[in-house]
């Protein structure tokens, strides 16, 4: 019977150079960055969802509104974040199973499709804003009507998922490469838009509110960061990765992950603050602090920075959306497989999931207020693998001998509170409640 590893039609058993290169690693026989390569990539699989296009939306706003206050608010969420996916990582290593799969075989079936249906109505939310945005970038890059624009999307995100056919290894490089395309945009955008570099230093380790709107903002791109989806992927991309049977291996295993894991939040970390600080630089310090949408940030970039900075925003937009929607439909194969143990062709759901998306665009919905409401679905879910994630990752029973230490559970508790307590505030204020003035 072949193990799929929660991702579908995909095949997601170990390769044999890439098992013969861990044991080398493992065993010492590869050192330096030729030992940390055959453990590199599914950590890059699971950023994108941290530059996905709710980012963009966020932090563009932040930016233009409060200049540089708020970019402590990416470097916590962004640790947050780093704990969160090496410790779902460690979870795929030491058990061999990935989250929704070890909350099958720990809780009732009934609890268990509930929780499936919540995380399906998070992966379509994600997917939704994901989709919308990379129509979005189409469109604002060769002005192509929105839904000739999705159209285009959709075949993009076919070919992507087609490489997987080809092996999971081929599509963590090609990933990566789209990865480093977004990472790129915003090097270029940070060397045209010349933030004050002191300011942000200080601003990135001092925190600040400098108002009510600044706490709703703050909220927002937390739950813009961390996303449910990928917290599932990341286990389904480890469970059966690099398979070792001794605790010491996996031990070591787990050692390079880590490695992987703090390479690629870093680069997703400082993309979403280049994207903070550039709105801050050049829409914020010249008086244009109502910039609120990804569209008016395009058109306002002209005139202000000129035709490179745009273009670069734009492409940056449109490779965000491509592979975080990508990433989206396999997180789904994932959680669908893991709770309910049943799954549907990775092409069929990426059309079910095109759906929503082309829906908003005939219905001639605000695309941005589209997205920014789907982060509010988000809100909703978000807590429960996080929640479940401390439970099972602190049970010896379930880890073995990569089971947390105190303190790891402890910080992870922390962020699990964090998370609902900023979500329940996000809700409230959603919902008409008013905030106190900071």
């Amino acid at each position: 019977m072949v193990d799929r590893g929660g991702l579908g039609d995909v095949e997601h058993l170990p390769h044999p150079k890439l098992q013969q290169a861990a044991r080398d690693a493992i065993s010492g026989k590869r050192r330096g960055l030729a030992a940390l390569l055959p453990f590199l990539g599914p950590a890059f699989i699971a950023c994108v969802a941290y530059i996905d296009p709710g980012n963009f939306a966020t932090n563009v706003q932040g930016g233009a509104a409060f200049g540089y206050d708020l970019l402590w608010v990416i470097l916590l969420a962004n640790l947050m974040a780093m704990l969160i996916q090496a410790t779902t990582a460690k979870l795929g290593i030491a058990t061999g199973r990935n989250l929704a799969e070890l909350c099958r075989a720990h809780f009732r079936p009934s609890t268990c499709y509930i929780l499936w249906i919540t995380q399906e109505g998070a992966a379509m939310a994600t997917d939704l804003a994901e989709f919308l945005g990379a129509a979005i970038g189409m469109n604002l890059l060769f002005h192509v009507p929105m839904l000739v624009a999705a159209l285009i999307t959709g075949v993009a995100v076919f070919v992507i998922l087609a490489i997987q056919g080809e092996g999971f290894r081929g599509l963590e490089i090609f990933i990566g490469a789209m990865v480093g395309v977004v990472a790129a945009s915003y090097l270029v955008e940070t060397i045209l838009s010349r933030p004050a570099w002191g300011q942000v230093l200080l601003h990135s380790f001092v925190p600040s509110l400098p108002g009510n709107g600044a706490l709703l903002l703050a909220v927002g791109i937390v739950g813009a960061t961390v996303m449910p989806h990928v917290i599932y992927l990341h286990s389904g991309l480890t469970q059966s990765r690099v398979v070792m049977p001794s605790d010491a291996e996996k031990r070591r295993i787990f050692q390079f992950e880590k490695i992987d894991t703090v390479i690629a939040m870093s680069i997703a970390g400082l993309v979403n603050m280049a994207m903070l600080f550039m709105a801050a630089k050049v829409f914020h310090f010249t008086g244009h602090t109502g910039v609120a949408s990804i569209t008016t940030a395009y058109r306002t970039l002209t005139p202000l920075l000129g035709g490179l900075a745009a273009l670069v925003f734009a492409i940056s937009l449109f490779f965000s959306g491509v592979s975080s929607s990508s990433v989206g439909t396999m997180a789904g194969q994932v959680v669908m497989q893991g709770f309910v143990g049943f799954g549907i062709p990775v092409w069929l759901r990426r059309l079910l999931t095109m759906i929503p998306a082309v829906v908003v665009i005939l219905l001639g919905l605000n695309p941005t207020m589209t997205l920014v409401l789907s982060q509010v679905v988000l809100s909703f879910t978000l807590p429960i693998p996080v929640i479940t994630l401390v439970m099972f990752s602190k049970n010896p029973a379930i880890m073995g001998r990569l089971v947390n230490g105190r303190l790891t559970t402890f910080a992870l508790t922390a962020c699990a509170a964090i998370i609902l307590s900023l979500n329940l505030v996000l809700l409230y204020q959603t919902l008409g409640g008013p905030l106190p003035t900071l």
